[in-house]
C-alpha cells in the first residue's frame, strides 16, 4: 500500500486539544473534526514536488519552510503512535498559525514557470533528478506538479489567512 499525505487545517484550540487527547486528535485524523473543505490529500505528490522546489533555486530558508508542508514541525501526540490507524514510525505532526504563515509566503514564492524550467526535459533524466514517482506520472509532469503546488498553496493561503494551524499525517 502507498502512503499518501493528509492534511487538516484546524483551529489553534483544536490543536492544543490535540496536543493533550488521543481521541481527539483521531477526530482530526479520522476526517471528523473539521469540514471536509479543510482536508486535502495529497496523495504521493509530496515526493515529487520536495524534489522539485529543491531546483528551483529558493534560498535555504525557503526550502525548510517547504519541507515543513509537508513534515510539519512537532508530533502532535506521541501516544497516538500506537493508533491502530497510524503508519508505523510516521508520526502525525502540525504546524502552528504562524509557522503555517512561514509555508503559505514559500509556497506563494514558486512560480509555476520555475516549477516547469526544474523538471528535467529529457525523460531520461526525470527519475535521477526527481525520482520513481516522477517517472510514473501519466500526463505533463509540468503541468500536474504545477496543479498540485497550486491546491497546496491555495490550501496554506487559506489556512494562514484564517489563523488556522495544519495537522499533517499519512496513511
Amino acid at each position: 500500500m502507498a502512503l499518501t499525505q493528509q492534511l487538516a487545517r484546524i483551529p489553534a484550540q483544536l490543536l492544543i486539544e490535540c496536543r493533550e487527547s488521543v481521541e481527539v486528535l483521531d477526530t482530526v485524523c479520522s476526517f471528523t473534526a473539521v469540514p471536509d473543505t479543510d482536508y486535502l490529500d495529497m496523495n504521493w505528490w509530496p515526493l515529487i514536488l520536495a524534489s522539485t522546489w529543491k531546483l528551483t533555486g529558493a534560498d535555504p530558508t525557503a526550502l525548510e519552510a517547504l519541507r515543513q508542508a509537508f513534515d510539519g514541525d512537532a508530533e502532535v501526540n506521541p501516544a497516538y503512535q500506537d493508533h491502530a490507524n497510524l503508519i508505523s514510525g510516521v508520526p502525525v505532526t502540525a504546524l502552528d498559525p504562524p509557522q503555517v504563515a512561514r509555508v503559505a509566503a514559500a509556497l506563494c514564492a514558486i512560480t509555476p514557470k520555475a516549477l516547469g524550467n526544474a523538471v528535467p526535459t529529457d525523460p531520461n533524466q526525470i527519475e535521477a533528478v526527481l525520482g520513481r514517482p516522477a517517472t510514473e506520472v501519466i500526463g505533463d509532469l509540468s503541468e500536474l506538479l504545477a496543479e498540485q503546488h497550486a491546491l497546496l498553496q491555495k490550501f496554506y493561503a487559506e489556512a494562514a489567512r484564517r489563523r488556522l494551524a495544519v495537522v499533517l499525517w499519512c496513511d
